[in-house]
């Protein structure tokens, strides 16, 4: 079963430009050359970002493929597809990776034993309840990541295809 997502990177140094690259393609198993413009919210980095279409699954491949470069921001979103949920994988340099489920309308899905958790670390005075759902909902990645987002609108968007 083929999901669809879209990979995007919201800050890399230009150095590392063409590994990001190497390791899309060693998961999309196809060639890839991307479409990189610069970064205005950090200046010397560059962006870039495109669907792609795969099985499901594919998400979570980018994200690990990604997510050992401490210089770079980014998220990697899947679609669900009739035998996965969505994904969403975001990623930057202070907060590591985190990873949620998405619904068919892109709500994060949030399974009750994490939710039981956060309630029980909350009435043991370890943690605000508060805070810990806004880190379940991806709050602090959300907020680190926005400036990124909207330098990026506007920017060009590339289909590739995983070969199966």
């Amino acid at each position: 079963m083929t999901t669809r997502g879209v990979l995007y990177v919201h800050s890399a140094p230009r150095a590392l430009c063409p590994h990001v690259e190497w390791a899309v393609a060693g998961v999309l198993g196809t060639r890839v050359s991307l479409d990189w413009i610069r970064q205005p919210a950090a200046p010397g980095t560059w962006r870039s970002e495109f669907s792609w279409r795969g099985e499901a699954g594919t998400a979570s491949k980018l994200a690990s493929a990604l997510r050992g470069w401490h210089l770079m921001r980014f998220e990697v979103t899947a679609e669900p597809c009739a035998n996965a949920e969505g994904e969403r994988y975001s990623c930057t340099p202070d907060l590591g990776i985190f990873h949620a489920v998405t619904g068919i309308h892109g709500d994060i899905l949030i399974p009750e034993d994490r939710l039981r958790a956060a309630l029980t670390r909350s009435q043991r005075g370890e943690t605000d309840l508060e805070a810990e759902i806004a880190k379940l909902l991806g709050k602090p990645w959300d907020d680190e990541l926005e400036p990124f987002r909207h330098a990026g609108e506007g920017a060009p968007v590339r289909w590739l295809h995983q070969v199966v």
